[in-house]
């Protein structure tokens, strides 16, 4: 004996309402604690609706078999929580760039508080960070997420149970490409630190008297301000190449 249709219909957009919550959980951008709560919710509701809409998932239940829905409900939340936190992965790649110049720069004890998370961050970080975002979002890349919670329906639609395998593989494949990205796009700022230590050794036979690690503090921060403004403009490269990265890893 099934359901009445009505509960059936609210159950499906349950699910949908579950997978997008989830999704918007832990995505970049739309997780930030600087948009409010209600905001979020706003969103989550409107993006639910829409996509229950446009794809009108089809689920039957079981009379009275609670146990299948929790099921059904946490399947979807860990669908959701998978796609989230593959592109907040890719999307740390600049941040992370930012981390291992500041360490070459010697800025690892400069925390501020990030806006984004809430927790603090090196100022470095952050600005490319967001630079990132302005360029992302002037990119209209936030219609990729969209795109992406829209598209994972068509694959795996609402009740059906997708492989954990595909997912595991999709988020350990994500953080790979997170750390080779992120040492890619730092490879030209490190290699200026390494001329720069070369340097400074040169210097350090030549003017043995010569206080080398305090001179080389001020020379460590001005190389890599010098290379960061030379690094700016190739972030925006960066914005057309997460997108490839987005259908590369997801399980699409």
């Amino acid at each position: 004996m099934n359901m009445d249709p009505i509960a059936e219909k609210l159950l499906a957009f349950a699910m949908v309402l579950t997978r997008i919550s989830a999704f918007v959980l832990v995505a970049p951008i739309f997780s930030s604690e600087s948009i409010p709560a209600r905001i979020k919710a706003a969103v989550i509701l409107l993006l639910s609706i829409f996509i229950f809409m446009v794809k009108a998932p089809q689920v039957s239940f079981a009379s009275g078999v609670a146990l299948e829905i929790v099921v059904l409900l946490a399947i979807e939340t860990v669908y959701g929580l998978a796609l989230g936190l593959i592109l907040a992965l890719v999307f740390a790649t600049v941040s992370l760039c930012g981390r291992i110049v500041e360490r070459e720069m010697g800025l690892t004890l400069a925390e501020i508080i990030d806006p984004m998370t809430g927790e603090p961050a090196q100022p470095l970080s952050m600005l490319l960070e967001m630079l990132f975002i302005i360029m992302f979002l002037a990119a209209n890349g936030h219609h990729l997420f969209i795109l992406t919670i829209s598209r994972s329906y068509d694959v795996f639609a609402a009740g059906s149970i997708p492989s954990i395998s595909i997912l595991t593989a999709g988020v350990i494949e994500a953080g790979s490409t997170m750390l080779i990205a992120g040492l890619r796009l730092a490879a030209p700022m490190l290699a200026a630190f390494l001329l720069l230590l070369v340097a400074l050794g040169v210097l350090a036979r030549i003017a043995p008297e010569m206080d080398i690690l305090f001179s080389s503090l001020s020379m460590r921060v001005g190389v890599g301000l010098i290379m960061t403004m030379v690094f700016v403009p190739f972030i925006n490269g960066f914005v057309s190449e997460f997108a490839e990265w987005m259908n590369k890893l997801l399980p699409l």
